[in-house]
Order: structure tokens, then sequence, then C-alpha cells
């Protein structure tokens, strides 16, 4: 591309290289090796959730070089910088967990402040782990500047004495461990091959569901979303997006322009179809919210019940991410469901196409049965389904692929913490049919939504997966299954009713007609909310403590501030 294409007075990087009175900054930019020519060219943030924490971002800045070298191709100057990322596989279990919802918002927080203090023209984000992809996005639709998403790819399966494995085996096996069914020879076997190279978890847990979303939603280029991180095609696609944002610069093709309303539909029908992390009906409202758009879990959940289950993933399926991407990726997901009404064809997408238009050249690959066609579905009710009723009158969310029983009733056993029903579960200090109820872990309670699965998965590890049900306040993990539902609103923290049931009060659930119930009279609620006592915060200062008087409840995705639609300049037009 013709570098004359791009008019700098327009351009929010001509704060920093324009005129004589911007002498200075490039004397900092001729410091680094950059020469005029490239001081004077469009200035391209490649930002990536790069550590050490956990195999899902390792990757990422090797990544990151083909970035900057497809931005450099096409005429642009790629600024390279880091932000942060909590890695909810190693957070998980402990009061590290309440960090990684947080962790979203200091993600898009820091990217916004990047790209805000250096004058940034566009935004290359790059993401491996659950948060850091929500994160990323949300601060792509903050800035409102040219953007492409990059995912940073899945981990490969494990095996197992001649089986497939994944993190989320490991985690069940703890379970497996507890009550005697497996020795610790085979629990030291498995941890150490269940993870065998670089990459997000395989399955179709939280990071592979947003990965799907960036495609879906038209902020990743097509099939880049599905290519384990190991493939030496991801550079490719990385090389592609760095070329591709300066093509978007010159069009003045914004993320606003993308996500649209019709845009987070087709976000939440991939969810539903990929029967999808239950996260995704937090971090699609909070991605709305940057734009300014109401698309709450009411929202999300409407397209989830009307959506077909039709990809066959783990964990309540048979298969990972690698073999998804073999069989066709991501786009063999989205044109079946095109085809069949599912999705919305004249969405705008990073590559300056509409869906329709991307999806034109993938044919339907009939030697594969990792996606069924939407008309031939696994089950016609969306993978996530929402429930609601006197329980959680600001809903909650349940994954019901996989799910044989989807109605459940019975007695409640409450736990004010994670590690409490950890600890019981552990000792199998429970009984078959009850509802465990898991609360204060809300988003301010928590504070920070913990997610659950050290306690789902040894739940399904003992055997009793689908003989007790499981509710909480907090969130699951998307590696979590059985009946357990998460997001119940409102929150413990803030005098929810969930946080007046008691041990024994019967407790209904029906996801079939999206039913989450109790069985009290309301006068005796009534007289439990006198003796109810706003629990003492967690934390007095820091991270979390700044959080928790900030968020806002999980049906508007638990975010931090008002959001686009109190916008009063955006950052694209300084």
């Amino acid at each position: 591309m013709d570098a004359k294409t791009f008019d700098k007075s327009r351009l929010p990087s001509r704060h920093v290289t324009e005129g004589p009175s911007r002498a200075p900054h490039r004397s900092y930019y001729y410091a680094m090796g950059l020469s005029s020519k490239q001081i004077h060219q469009p200035f391209v943030g490649v930002a990536t959730c790069w550590n050490e924490a956990a195999p899902c971002n390792i990757s990422l800045m090797r990544q990151a070089q083909a970035v900057k070298q497809g931005v450099a191709s096409a005429q642009g100057t790629p600024r390279e910088f880091c932000t942060i990322t909590v890695t909810d596989g190693i957070a998980m279990g402990h009061q590290g967990m309440k960090s990684s919802l947080p962790s979203r918002e200091v993600i898009a927080d820091s990217v916004e402040l990047t790209m805000r203090g250096h004058c940034y023209d566009a935004l290359v984000g790059m993401a491996g782990c659950d948060k850091s992809l929500p994160g990323m996005m949300m601060a792509m639709v903050r800035l409102n500047v040219p953007s492409i998403f990059i995912y940073g790819g899945s981990i490969l399966p494990g095996t197992f004495k001649g089986k497939p494995v994944t993190v989320q085996d490991v985690f069940e096996a703890v379970g497996q461990h507890s009550v005697g069914n497996m020795s610790d020879e085979d629990l030291e076997a498995l941890e150490q091959v269940a993870c065998p190279s670089a990459g997000a978890c395989g399955a179709q847990f939280t990071a592979n569901t947003m990965a799907m979303v960036s495609e879906a939603i038209g902020l990743a280029l097509p099939y880049s979303a599905g290519a384990p991180a190991p493939y030496e095609m991801r550079d490719r696609f990385c090389h592609t997006a760095g070329a591709k944002i300066m093509d978007l610069i010159a069009m003045n093709i914004r993320p606003r322009d993308i996500v649209t309303r019709k845009a987070l539909e087709n976000a939440a029908a991939v969810v539903a179809a990929s029967g999808g992390s239950t996260n995704a009906a937090l971090h699609l409202p909070a991605i709305a919210n940057e734009c300014g758009i109401e698309f709450d879990l009411f929202d999300v959940a409407e397209i989830f019940r009307k959506t077909p289950y039709i990809a066959d993933l783990k964990p309540g399926g048979r298969y990972v991410a690698r073999d998804l991407f073999e069989a066709g990726g991501i786009p063999l997901v989205m044109k079946t469901l095109l085809e069949h009404g599912f999705m919305h064809g004249d969405c705008m997408t990073v590559t300056g196409r509409t869906i329709e238009e991307n999806m034109a050249r993938v044919e339907w690959n009939a030697d594969q049965d990792v996606v069924y066609p939407a008309n031939k579905p696994i089950s016609k009710t969306g993978g996530v389904v929402e429930l609601r009723g006197s329980l959680a009158p600001e809903g909650g969310i349940v994954k019901v692929a996989g799910l044989a029983n989807q109605k459940f009733r019975g007695p409640a056993r409450c736990f004010d913490c994670e590690e409490d029903a950890f600890a019981a579960v552990s000792k199998k200090e429970y009984k078959e049919g009850e509802v465990l109820v898991i609360r204060y872990e809300g988003p301010k309670g928590g504070p920070g939504m913990r997610e659950m699965l050290a306690t789902t998965a040894a739940l399904y590890g003992q055997g009793m997966g689908d003989k007790v049900a499981l509710i909480t306040d907090g969130r699951f993990s998307g590696a979590t299954r059985g009946f357990c539902v998460g997001h119940v609103g409102p929150e413990a923290a803030v005098c929810g009713p969930i946080a007046l049931i008691r041990d024994g009060d019967m407790i209904t659930l029906d996801a079939e007609k999206g039913i989450l119930d109790h069985e009290l009279s309301e006068a005796e609620l009534e007289e439990r909310k006198k003796d109810w006592k706003e629990p003492a915060p967690k934390f007095g200062s820091g991270a979390i403590w700044k959080y928790a008087e900030q968020v806002g409840p999980a049906r508007d995705g638990a975010v931090t501030h008002p959001g686009g639609k109190a916008e009063v300049n955006c950052y694209a037009d300084v």
C-alpha cells in the first residue's frame, strides 16, 4: 500500500509526530532507531497479553513479531506493548481467582491508556487466555480506532493411556483421586501429559468460546481464531492481520462500524451453537457496553434460546478446537448458521466485507462429524440457556450441552464461599439429590466473581455430577459440566434471594422451561431480610477493593464504568 494513501492530519499520531513543536517527541523515536519515514507513517499499537504464567500466552510474543512484519510491509509503523493476564487455570480454586474477572477491566483500561498516551492510530490486539480476549475486544470498541483481534490459538490435546485428554480431565481426576478411584501415580502421570504444547485450553471453554466470538462478531480474520498455537500457519494469519490493519486505516473502518447489535447477536449465536462457555453471557454485555449498546444477559439468553446446538465439542461433546479447525474451522459453524437463518449476513467485518461475503466461498465438509448442519442439529435448543424465577429475578445461566437431565428439585445445602463448598465436596459431606448453593461469590461480594471449576470438577470426578445440582452468584469455567447454574442475580452481597436461602429449603431448576425458583413464601422472605446483615468488606484497599466499589451486576456484564452511552469524546476522533 502506498504510504501517500494516509492523511496524518486526521490520525491521532499527528499529536506526537507532526510539526516543529513535536521535535522533542520525534527525538525519542530516533533514539529507538526509527527513520523519518517510519515516524511519519501511521502508528499501529501491537498489544499482547504475553507472560510466563501459563501456556495460553507463551507464544504471543513470537506471534507479535509476525504482526509487526505485516504492518511494516504495508507502510505502517508497529509499536509493540504488553498488558497483563490472569490465567484462570492457575488462579482456579483459591483466592487468586478473585483477580480473574477484574483483570478483564485492567486489560481494557491499560490498553486504552497506552493507546491514548502515545496516540497510536490503530490496534492489533493479541490475547490467549479467558479474560484477556474480551478485555482486548472491549478496548478496541472503546477506543474505536481501526482494530483487528488475533487469538494466540488453542493447545493441542494430550494423551493418557491411549486416550486424548485436556486439563478438564486433570481437574476431574482430583475428584476421582479424593474417593480412591485414581492412584497417586496415575494422577501424577496425567498432570504431566494433559497439556503438551503452547496454547489456551483446548476444548470449548471460555478462551475458545471467545475466540469463536471474535470471528463471528467481525473483529478477527476468518479462520484465524481456530488454528492451534503450535501451528506455523499462525504466523501467516498474524502477518496478514498486520498488513490488513493498514487497509482499515485507509478505509476508516472502525470497531463500532463492525460491533453492532446484529453482530452481538451473531456472537451469541455461535456461543450457543458450539455449547460454549457461560462466561460469554458476561462478556458480550460488557463489549456491548463499550459501544453504548443495550445488550444484557436476557438479550444474550434470547439468542441462546432459539439457536440450535451443532458443534460436538468438549466438555459436553467429543472434540476439541484442533478437531474443529481441521474439519473446516469456525467459518464452517458460521456458514451453516447463516444458511439456515441463525446469523445476520449483512454485518461488516475487518476484511472490509460482510459476513455473507466472507462465507460465500466456504463449502460444507460432509466428511466430518464435528459440526452438524443447522437444520439437523444435535439439539434444537442452544448449548447454553438462561434460567429466571423467584431465586434469580435477574437471571442465571447454565450450560445444557451434554446434559441428560435438565430438571432438578432438591433441598439446599448452603456455603458462603467456594472454599467451604470444596472442603465439603472433598470430604463427601453432602447428599445425593441436594442443591449446593455457593454464595457471596458475585462480582461485588466475592469480590471478583470467581469460577467454581475446582468444586464442580471434583463432584464430577466423584461420579456425582448428575446426582446433585449447584447454583452460585459466582461463575463457572467453560470446562464445568453438570447441572450448574451461575451468574445468579441479584447476588447475595446486595441481599438477592440467594442470600436468604437456608439449608433444607426446596429449590426447583428446570432448564427446559427456564426456571430457577425457591419454594418460600414472600412473607418468609421478608422476615429473613430483617435478619440479614451486609457482610463486611473482604478487601479494604488495592485493586480488588476498587473493583468491588465500582462493579455492576452480572446481568449487565459486571462492568465498572458507564460505557459508550456516557462517552463525551471518542479517542479515535482526538
